[in-house]
């Protein structure tokens, strides 16, 4: 279906050479004693630096438990694609906000079926009504007849590619 095709594509982003450097600069800084790698104090203070907030302890164990269990933390490399992960949700989710609020015209909060219609019709002008209702119905999670960002959001987490 057109929209879960869309909602999933994959996407490659990758930092600037200046990010980059960023990132590394943020490492050896949190790698304080020059070990070589990022314990999870350091890597705490890293996402502070990078991101703005102190990393819950789920999140934090979910990184050091990907990490090699020959090494003592997270060594540079690790870093470096653990951070381009985090940015890429960052930007993907500011993309979400982005486009339902391109299709939430009168700033309610949530979508209509209207609002799908009309969004349809500028994007792919010859999909059928049916198919637009059928996708609406897909992302309106709990039937309620509005499409809350919630909703919109997991079906471009979550979108299934049909044929």
């Amino acid at each position: 279906m057109f929209l879960s095709e869309l909602l999933t594509r994959q996407r490659t982003w990758e930092p600037s050479p200046s990010e980059r450097r960023q990132w590394v600069e943020v490492f050896k800084t949190c790698d304080e004693d020059r070990k070589g790698y990022l314990s999870r104090e350091d890597f705490k203070v890293a996402v502070v630096m990078l991101f703005g907030y102190k990393p819950c302890k789920v999140e934090v164990d979910s990184v050091m438990s990907s990490v090699n269990p020959n090494t003592s933390g997270i060594l540079l490399e690790e870093f470096l694609k653990i951070i381009k992960k985090k940015k890429e949700a960052q930007l993907y989710q500011n993309e979400r906000r982005h486009i339902f609020t391109a299709f939430d015209v009168r700033y309610r909060g949530f979508l209509t079926f209207e609002d799908f219609k009309r969004a349809f019709q500028e994007v792919a002008p010859r999909l059928p009504e049916r198919t637009v209702l059928e996708v609406f119905r897909e992302v309106d999670q709990d039937s309620d007849g509005h499409v809350s960002f919630r909703d919109f959001e997991y079906a471009m987490k979550h979108g299934k590619n049909e044929a």
